[in-house]
């Protein structure tokens, strides 16, 4: 049997250690200071989130996306988004033996797990050169844009305008921008968060934008403390190339004027709409149903290239504050929050490793709390293979 080393014993502790044999990503660690080291595939069989960038807690690994926890065995202990026990194929496939020899760790290198998906929806891929995507703000005035891993002259190409933002389709698309009553309601005062640049693609960031079982673990700092790990059943309704679903929600409001002055309950009902066009055209409208707020998010993104996605956020509000038009100062205020919460999702994906969206159904293990992500892998597959 030949052996491969992956570490210096020495460096394999409770934390969770990145390592690679063979060009296969591999995450090893000890369960407890004392214990032998474990070594698996560094995925996990959820959103193949690298495993590496979890933790080690009381014998048990920890996904950094959704809390899935795996023993010291590999075995699924805990998926937080459901009240019910982990389903099948939850649990880590075996991974290679190891010996330690002369202070190295070293792997069986015929047991080394397969390689991660390559069937993916990429950033370059053909099928997107038949959509609208945006380019850039309207008050950036861009000349030359990057889509799809090339250079386009935009002066040159089909545009339109919208949102206050720039939209190039290369060839005739298949999808127009989807509508929705309150984007242009001029009862709303909107505001731009600045455009930021992720590396994975553009079907990873609008699967992230769509999970609602990431929040309690990768929103912590921001809202996610609050949030209940346990995702109520939701439904979505079928739109042509999209998708919606509306979700009633609990959440805690300690702003509401009306909580400050003891009229209502910190522990509000909250009414969450997402909407979905493809490719990766994405809106969220939270209504406070209490204390009569509502908060949109309209986010969308940019293929540039193969390694990056350029995301551009704008926010409408409307009863912030207990008024119906928000002051300078509470519109900034939200943007800001807005950002921090961005940036907790970008820090994750900076982790992440796959180049693109898995489209096939068995190259990932999706739960009850995963509709509208099936629901968008189903969309942007459809849309792949149309004619």
């Amino acid at each position: 049997m030949e052996w491969l080393p992956v570490a210096e014993a020495s460096q394999v502790g409770t934390r969770p250690l990145a390592v690679t044999a063979a060009g296969i990503p591999l995450v090893i660690f000890r369960p407890t200071p004392d214990a032998d080291p474990v070594v698996f595939a560094d995925r996990c069989p959820h959103r193949l989130m690298p495993l590496s960038a979890g933790t080690v807690e009381d014998g048990r690994l920890r996904c950094a996306y959704h809390g899935w926890e795996f023993d010291g065995s590999g075995a699924c202990v805990t998926v937080p988004s459901q009240d019910s026990g982990p389903p099948p194929r939850a649990s880590l496939p075996a991974g290679p033996h190891i010996k330690i020899k002369s202070g190295l760790v070293y792997v069986a290198a015929n047991e080394l797990p397969s390689p991660d998906p390559t069937e993916l929806l990429t950033n370059e891929d053909p099928a997107l050169l038949r959509a609208w995507h945006p380019v850039g703000l309207v008050s950036e005035n861009p000349e030359k844009v990057r889509l799809m891993g090339r250079d386009y002259v935009v002066a040159d190409e089909r545009t339109q305008e919208r949102w206050g933002m720039i939209w190039l389709a290369p060839e005739e698309p298949r999808t127009s921008l989807f509508e929705d009553p309150d984007l242009d309601d001029q009862n709303y005062v909107g505001a731009w968060l600045p455009p930021a640049r992720t590396p994975v693609s553009a079907g990873i960031v609008a699967d992230n934008f769509l999970d609602v079982a990431h929040f309690p673990f990768v929103h912590e700092k921001t809202f996610g403390a609050a949030e209940e790990t346990v995702v109520e059943k939701y439904d979505v309704i079928a739109e042509p190339y999209g998708c919606r679903s509306i979700q009633d929600q609990w959440f805690d409001n300690p702003e509401d004027p009306g909580v400050i002055a003891g009229l209502r309950p910190v522990r509000q009902r909250r009414r969450a709409t997402y909407v979905y066009r493809a490719p990766f055209q994405l809106m969220l409208r939270l209504e406070e149903l209490d204390a009569g707020a509502v908060k949109t998010i309209l986010f969308f993104a940019q293929p540039e290239s193969a390694t990056s996605t350029r995301i551009y956020t704008k926010m409408l509000f409307h009863g912030i504050g207990g008024v119906p038009d928000p002051s300078a100062d509470v519109v900034a205020r939200e943007v800001a929050f807005e950002e921090a919460v961005l940036e907790e999702d970008l820090e994750l994906q900076y982790r992440m490793r796959v180049p693109g969206l898995p489209l096939r159904m068995r190259d990932e293990l999706h739960v009850r709390a995963d509709l509208l992500g099936v629901s968008l892998r189903r969309v942007l597959a459809e849309f792949k293979t149309a004619g």
